[in-house]
């Protein structure tokens, strides 16, 4: 299918190096160390007024759409949503994940939103707050952008970082979705393609309906704090069914008796047995987040508590 390219004069924003010199101040401030206290220990704002940034100028304050909903499903003249919430195994091996099937008829009211509508470093909120600010029907965490200075960042038509580091997903404005190799391209290469959106985490999980191998040894990232992500952990993905049929998909874990979290081949089989034709890995652990008209679903860590991230993926209304 062809895409339908996002105007070409769509802006690219510059990170200047400086989301670089942070990561260097809290080197010499604390060593290695500081990482496992938090992911950042500096502020720094690179664009404000991030999320209502797009190429199309479609995020904006709307009308309600007139949408419907019930305890786990929405329908409005644009999306249709149901969340589901599964349950297998039992005592120590039990694990619980839910999942919203997600049914647009543009793929562009899949968005994403930054924390305090900012892009930068160490600027996070609660899911939640973040899917409140922009009206969102729908919302899962993103990929933490603001741990890293490396990756394709593209949101909402937008280009905020182009630094290709790893396997990105591109979201493309006619509705579908792909694995890509983030340093053979560019972000305004993806933009006059037709991509939409990009996150940068991963591994990709499914491609062409099967479980890709060899991805429970995939590293992310090899700076301290984050330097695997396998086992059984908590775990955010996405995952394309076909043009404009999304899974937004959360598992619980580290919680005794309600879920143990799963492994990425784990993952992957779930995508796949939802029938995922593609499907991208997020950020997880306690990041992993789902909410719903307002409302967290999951139940992160089995504390009930969100953990605060630099963006979301989300359905606007």
């Amino acid at each position: 299918m062809t895409a339908n390219p996002v105007p070409r004069q769509s802006r690219t924003v510059s990170r200047r190096g400086l989301l670089a010199g942070g990561l260097g101040l809290l080197a010499a401030a604390g060593g290695g160390g500081a990482w496992a206290l938090d992911r950042y220990v500096l502020d720094h704002v690179e664009v404000s007024g991030a999320s209502t940034l797009t190429a199309q100028n479609v995020v904006a304050a709307e009308a309600d759409s007139g949408g419907t909903a019930t305890a786990s499903t929405y329908t409005s003249d644009t999306a249709k949503i149901s969340i589901t919430k599964t349950s297998t195994g039992s005592g120590a091996d039990t694990i619980t994940y839910f999942v919203a099937d997600v049914r647009v008829t543009d793929a562009t009211i899949v968005r994403s939103a930054f924390a305090n509508d900012q892009f930068g470093a160490n600027i996070i909120a609660n899911p939640s707050e973040i899917a409140a600010s922009v009206n969102a029907v729908l919302a899962i965490n993103g990929d933490y952008y603001g741990f890293r200075d490396t990756g394709i960042v593209i949101r909402n038509g937008v280009a905020f970082r182009d630094s290709g580091a790893r396997q990105g997903l591109a979201f493309h404005a006619d509705g579908t979705m792909r694995l890509y190799d983030e340093t053979t391209t560019t972000a305004d290469r993806l933009i006059a393609g037709g991509v939409w959106n990009t996150l940068s985490f991963g591994p990709g999980l499914v491609e062409n309906g099967k479980a890709i191998s060899g991805i429970d040894r995939v590293e992310v990232d090899t700076n301290f704090g984050n330097h695997s992500v396998q086992g059984q952990q908590p775990r955010t993905g996405v995952g394309l069914v076909a043009a404009n049929h999304l899974l937004f998909v959360v598992v619980d874990g580290r919680s005794e008796g309600y879920s143990r979290g799963v492994t990425m081949p784990e993952f992957a089989e779930i995508l796949v047995g939802l029938g995922a034709e593609t499907a991208y890995n997020l950020d997880g652990g306690g990041s992993s987040a789902m909410i719903f008209q307002d409302r967290l679903v999951n139940d992160p860590l089995g504390k009930g508590q969100e953990r605060g991230t630099s963006d979301i993926l989300y359905v606007a209304g």
